[in-house]
């Protein structure tokens, strides 16, 4: 039984029905690493400050799949007294235990926060979030660890969990749960898509929540906006994410590849950046949850680029100028739709960008793209290297290519997604943007 598209749209799910929580004193906790991007969305919905809470068991020692407490930052330690005495452990045996797990839990907060303080929960309510349940053993010592914290109330919220885990949950204060079976299978069972979530992933999330507005859909008095859209295309809706500072002069439209959507935190975080360097963006879903569902959809690149154009023609009309010159941002097949796009005759694109793209998908549309495109690969992505290098060669438009050396296709490796951004940032800002004199920017090249 598949109940949700990934665990964005779970995450969105969970938002909607905590909805009575935004505007309290709330603090979202994600259990790193598949509870982050649940409460991502579930931060964004209730417009509260996410974070991880990091927690260790402690496993008895000859048994050491048996919990006998658990350990969390700021030195928090939860014991289970009942099974430290069936199981004997001496203070030796829980010191060594907890010496060799504190190592491992201060090496992820490490990882996770990358000099973050942590949120402080004294008062406030503690909202812990998971893409499901299936023992409850980490979410019941999450809990234990928050109230530990300070935190006045907690609240665990998953997507799914076994009926019966949720009865015997007693540390939370309420559990918040949208599918809880009486035959329970796995939490994957339940997701179209519960592919890995990595390190990296829990950090671009992380930063770009600390980035963004809390407020959403309200003009700020600087003029910025900040908003979910809607943006009709025949009998589809697309959805996106707006972002356009008080005065600007460019925007960039994101062409997300297959299985991603505007909630990708490695899109987010690219936009975080340009954000930085003073752009707008539009981060978008260029097909409907529905059309998602089939696979030939995400290569249809026509079908892609025929919605990418009306998303620039919905902008440009409602803004009226506002949004200054555009640029595309593309991903591996958002990148061949993006130049697809971009060659349609009379659009007004000044810049591209495609990040491990499969540009020669676009084909013979290639040769009729004018706007100076960007070309950015990881060296270790060799297959994808040499498809850029091939469509390189058919482009007639201004064309650099940069490789990001020990990047992989999802610049997963630690520092190259960063370096892509720049990259990526400093490409938008030479064709977008006014230059002030004396900047000094690379120049395109074939």
């Amino acid at each position: 039984m598949v109940a949700f598209l990934n665990r964005a749209d779970a995450g969105r799910r969970l938002g909607k029905r905590l909805a009575g929580l935004r505007g309290r004193d709330v603090v979202v906790l994600g259990l790193p690493r598949g509870g982050v991007p649940v409460a991502f969305e579930v931060a964004k919905a209730l417009e509260a400050p996410l974070d991880v809470i990091v927690v260790r068991k402690l496993g008895v020692p000859f048994q050491p799949e048996v919990a006998m407490g658990a350990i969390g930052e700021g030195n928090v330690r939860v014991l289970d007294p009942r099974t430290m005495s069936m199981a004997r452990v001496s203070q030796e045996d829980l010191q060594e235990v907890e010496r060799r797990e504190r190592v491992l839990l201060e090496s992820r907060v490490a990882r996770f926060r990358q000099g973050r303080p942590r949120l402080d929960l004294t008062g406030r309510t503690a909202v812990i979030v998971d893409d499901g349940i299936a023992t409850g053993s980490t979410a019941r010592a999450a809990c234990q660890v928050a109230r530990q914290l300070g935190a006045a109330t907690v609240i665990l919220a998953v997507p799914v969990a076994p009926a019966r885990a949720i009865v015997e949950l007693k540390e939370p204060d309420d559990v918040v749960c949208l599918l809880s079976p009486q035959d329970f299978q796995a939490v994957g069972y339940y997701y179209h898509d519960f592919s890995p979530t990595e390190d990296g992933e829990v950090v671009q999330l992380l930063d770009a929540a600390a980035s963004s507005p809390r407020h959403r859909g309200d003009e700020r008095e600087d003029g910025t906006l900040d908003d979910d859209v809607e943006i009709p295309d025949g009998s589809a809706v697309l959805r996106g994410s707006l972002y356009l500072p008080g005065s600007c002069d460019g925007t960039v439209l994101f062409a997300h590849g297959s299985g991603s959507s505007r909630h990708s935190p490695r899109n987010r975080y690219v936009a975080s950046v340009l954000h930085g360097a003073g752009l707008g963006t539009l981060l978008l879903d260029l097909l409907t949850p529905e059309e998602e569902v089939n696979r030939a959809n995400v290569f249809d690149i026509a079908l892609l680029a025929r919605r990418l154009s009306a998303a620039t023609h919905w902008l440009e009309a409602r803004h009226d100028g506002s949004a200054g010159r555009i640029g595309y941002f593309g991903a591996s097949t958002g990148a061949a739709a993006a130049l697809w796009a971009a060659a349609e005759p009379g659009t007004e694109v000044a810049a591209v960008v495609s990040r491990g793209g499969r540009p020669d998908l676009a084909g013979p549309r290639l040769a009729a793209v004018k706007a100076p495109t960007l070309l950015i690969v990881g060296g270790a992505d060799t297959q994808v290297l040499a498809l850029n290098r091939q469509a390189m060669a058919r482009m007639q438009a201004p064309t650099r290519l940069e490789i990001v050396p020990g990047a992989t296709h999802l610049f997963e490796e630690p520092g190259t997604l960063a370096m892509a951004a720049t990259l990526a940032a400093d490409w938008f800002r030479l064709y977008l943007l006014p230059s002030p004199v004396g900047r000094s920017m690379p120049e395109a090249r074939k």
